[in-house]
């Protein structure tokens, strides 16, 4: 049965669920998720990202909807500040992700299967080496029982 729900950002938990080293300045940087609805049609999150941390280009398995709410990032060649929203449907990639100098916020809607795939593995391990920066393991994350962790890069 249809139903209305109410969620508060502030009453939901903190997900660690990607995470580099700046090796230069030997600090770790994180991607962490409040996962405001999460459900197999689709899911909202509240995202934070640590200054300077970057995501590979990927797709994802639906639909995906970024809007920043505060900070910068670049999308690939496209600078990303407060106010701007992006749009990934199906089938497309976008990025790689640089969170700006004060990190970048994000509310994101991801329809379907919100699992991603690699677009430029060989890519990212370039820009990983431009910069000094390793990848560290995945974070352990507590996905829904219906829902597999495929997180690769």
């Amino acid at each position: 049965m249809a139903e209305v729900k109410f969620r508060h950002v502030d009453e939901e938990k903190w997900h660690e669920v990607r995470a580099l080293r700046d090796k230069k300045a030997d600090r770790r940087m994180s991607v962490n998720e409040k996962w405001l609805e999460f459900t197999p049609k689709f899911l909202t999150l509240h995202a934070k990202w640590d200054p300077g941390m970057m995501i590979h280009k990927h797709g994802h398995n639906g639909d995906h909807v970024l809007y920043v709410l505060e900070g910068e990032m670049m999308c690939g060649d496209v600078r990303c500040t407060k106010g701007m929203h992006i749009t990934l449907e199906h089938g497309a990639a976008f990025g790689p992700f640089i969170a700006g100098a004060e990190g970048v916020e994000l509310f994101e809607v991801m329809i379907g299967d919100p699992r991603s795939w690699a677009a430029d593995p060989e890519g990212f391990e370039k820009l990983l080496a431009e910069r000094d920066v390793e990848k560290l393991p995945n974070p352990p994350i507590d996905l829904p029982d219906w829902l597999e962790d495929t997180r690769s890069t």
